[in-house]
This record gives structure tokens, C-alpha cells and sequence, in this order.
């Protein structure tokens, strides 16, 4: 008789569920942070190389140590 006194005085807290998300609307926002993933990693392992876009070493530069971070090889 106590307990079920204490346990209806003790009730324990819900937890909020949160709703979850539909694909449709994470897809968008996952390919474009993929796309501009890919864009970093471009400038930061490919360019002033072979497949080069802009001329000069500016953009070598602005990454060089980011490329050593990262473990591309630049000299």
C-alpha cells in the first residue's frame, strides 16, 4: 500500500521525442555541403597542378598548410 503511494507521488519525467526528418528535405541541403566539400578539396589537393583553373601560385599559397594538414604532397 506504501509503495504504490510512493510510486504514483514519484512519477518520472517524459522525454520529448523529437519528429523525425523526411529525406526529401535533408537531400538538398546533403548534396550541397558534399558539392562544396568536394570544391575544398579541389583547391586544397588539386589546384596549381595538373587540372589547374587559375594561373600563378595564389591559391597554392592561401592552402599551403592545409595541404601539409592534410597530407598532399605540394614540394
Amino acid at each position: 500500500m506504501a509503495e504504490a503511494a510512493v510510486s504514483a507521488a514519484v512519477s518520472t519525467p517524459s522525454v520529448a521525442v523529437p519528429a523525425p526528418l523526411p529525406v526529401r528535405a535533408v537531400l538538398p541541403w546533403a548534396f550541397f555541403v558534399g558539392l562544396l566539400a568536394l570544391i575544398a578539396l579541389y583547391f586544397v589537393g588539386a589546384e596549381q597542378g595538373a587540372t589547374s583553373l587559375f594561373a600563378g601560385s595564389d591559391v597554392h599559397e592561401w592552402v599551403h598548410d592545409g595541404r601539409h594538414l592534410l597530407g598532399f604532397p605540394c614540394h
